[in-house]
């Protein structure tokens, strides 16, 4: 980014704790004020600056300091913005740890696809992606995809107005075009895609927060529609990559249990993994989780076989 800003957002946890370290701590730099969401004395910051976040409305005031309604995460390259710390509005923008995560997976995958298909196609992909939050997902797959000279025709999907604001700046500052559509998953577009894909929330939220709740059975009832509606979206030879989170109860994964079935109806060839065996250990504590032996995060791609 411009200027040299780097910063890699934490858990929420881990956020926490330092920021308790020193209570009376106040920003003196632009990764304190748009990384650890620390207050700020005015003039922490340029004119222009200080000038550019008045425009933009992401500026809050109270004792006389000054905090940012935003904080701006780097991922490779790109800068995302996402909201401030703490989350807990129903309509933050999260990234985190799981952004980074879902970056690698969906490069990773996005290699494996232009190994195994040969020469770019001559028309763009329609990719498409659900729940895109800050609009990460997409512009990792439209870069990845762009490494490999294929071009994409990339739509963002967000039940958040908020999301999408974010994500067509963030968008925008990478340079790459998007369409976007409001509204829930893939009720909010039409038409099959060739890559789809959706780091959808997945924890058990007891407040129900649509960034972070994902609904039913420990969570896993929201990636469970999603792949279920994806899985029939696909054009042929089309491909989901979901990245998502499972509580692994008596050493079983009912994520994976219940989609199988739904992958062999829609005659998709797949793969899964567990990307990260533990994440959110603390859940473990308290109910619902605690009859859960851990959190995994887990990746599904999964390829619809090509009309003969």
């Amino acid at each position: 980014m411009a200027g040299g800003y780097r910063f890699v957002t934490p858990t929420p946890l881990t956020h926490q704790r330092v920021l308790a370290r020193d209570p009376a701590r106040r920003a003196t730099d632009l990764r304190g004020i748009l990384g650890w969401s620390l207050p700020f004395e005015p003039d922490a910051v340029g004119a222009d600056t200080l000038h550019a976040m008045r425009e933009a409305d992401v500026l809050r005031e109270s004792g006389g300091l000054l905090r940012s309604t935003v904080r701006i995460s780097t991922l490779g390259a790109d800068g995302f913005l996402h909201s401030s710390y703490p989350t807990v509005a129903d309509d933050s923008v999260f990234f985190g740890p799981d952004t980074y995560r879902f970056a690698r997976f969906i490069e990773q995958a996005v290699d494996a696809r232009a190994r195994r298909s040969g020469p770019a196609p001559a028309s763009p992909l329609r990719v498409l992606d659900i729940g895109c939050g800050s609009g990460a997902g997409a512009i990792v797959v439209a870069r990845r995809l762009a490494l490999h000279g294929i071009e994409a025709d990339v739509t963002m999907n967000d039940i958040n107005p908020r999301a999408l604001r974010l994500a067509a700046a963030n968008a925008a500052a990478a340079g790459i075009a998007c369409a976007f559509a409001q509204g829930d998953a893939l009720q909010a577009v039409e038409g099959d895609f060739d890559l789809i894909v959706s780091n959808p929330p997945y924890m058990a939220d007891p407040q129900r927060r649509a960034y972070r709740d994902g609904g039913e059975g420990l969570g896993r009832a929201l990636s469970v529609r999603i792949a279920a509606q994806a899985l029939h979206r696909l054009a042929p030879g089309g491909q989901l990559l979901l990245y998502t989170g499972v509580a692994i109860v008596d050493g079983g994964d009912p994520f994976l249990h219940e989609v199988e079935p739904l992958l062999r109806a829609a005659r998709c060839e797949w793969s899964y993994e567990e990307i990260d065996p533990d994440v959110f250990g603390e859940e473990l504590e308290a109910a619902p989780y605690d009859r859960a032996d851990r959190i995994a995060a887990v990746g599904l791609v999964a390829t619809r076989e090509k009309d003969r």
